[in-house]
């Protein structure tokens, strides 16, 4: 009887972990909106990196899409007049947040306010896997209302998608600060 023992080496075999695209997002330059849509009744610092795609509806003639081709994402950008419907414009901007709540970590807000041009407004921060890393709304509180939130064009994981979410928001940060009434 013959017995064949069979030696190999102890190397154990592991699962590799889940590898990410590196993300290289582009400089920042910025341009004066108002200098390419001289009719819109807004105006801000405007990124080189986005398209402005303004959007074809005679109902909303003012609403435009930020679209970064590099990114692969999208400000979608919404202005409404407003004739004292203010808390229904503010509800329904806080309402399209906080859809994302159950998918949030934490929706942490930060006031903004800047009297001289007549700008008021809450930014979001949209922690965690949501479809929107953030949003904002701005308002002069007796005509205009401004509302813009961040998609990326793809399923949000907010690890991989870290660089991206950053670039976005420095740029709504500059489009909030820089923002005026025409």
């Amino acid at each position: 009887m013959a017995v064949v023992v069979l030696v190999s080496c102890a190397k154990t075999n592991t699962p590799k972990p889940y590898g990410y695209y590196r993300i290289t997002v582009p400089d920042t330059a910025y341009t004066d909106f108002e200098a390419q849509y001289p009719s819109y009744p807004y105006t801000f610092a405007l990124s080189q990196n986005a398209v402005v795609k303004p959007r074809l509806d005679a109902e909303e003639p003012y609403w435009i899409n930020l679209f970064y081709p590099a990114l692969d994402a999208t400000i979608h950008c919404s202005y409404k007049p407003v004739h004292h419907n203010l808390r229904e414009l503010t509800n329904d901007a806080l309402e399209f947040v906080y859809r994302n709540a159950s998918f949030a970590n934490a929706i942490p807000e930060q006031e903004y306010t800047h009297p001289e041009a007549n700008v008021y407004g809450v930014l979001f921060d949209l922690e965690g896997n949501t479809a929107s890393s953030c949003q904002f709304f701005i308002t002069d509180s007796t005509t205009h209302f401004f509302r813009a939130s961040v998609y990326c064009n793809c399923p949000p994981n907010a690890d991989s998608l870290a660089p991206v979410y950053e670039y976005l928001r420095t740029d709504v940060l500059k489009m909030v600060e820089t923002f005026e009434w025409k």
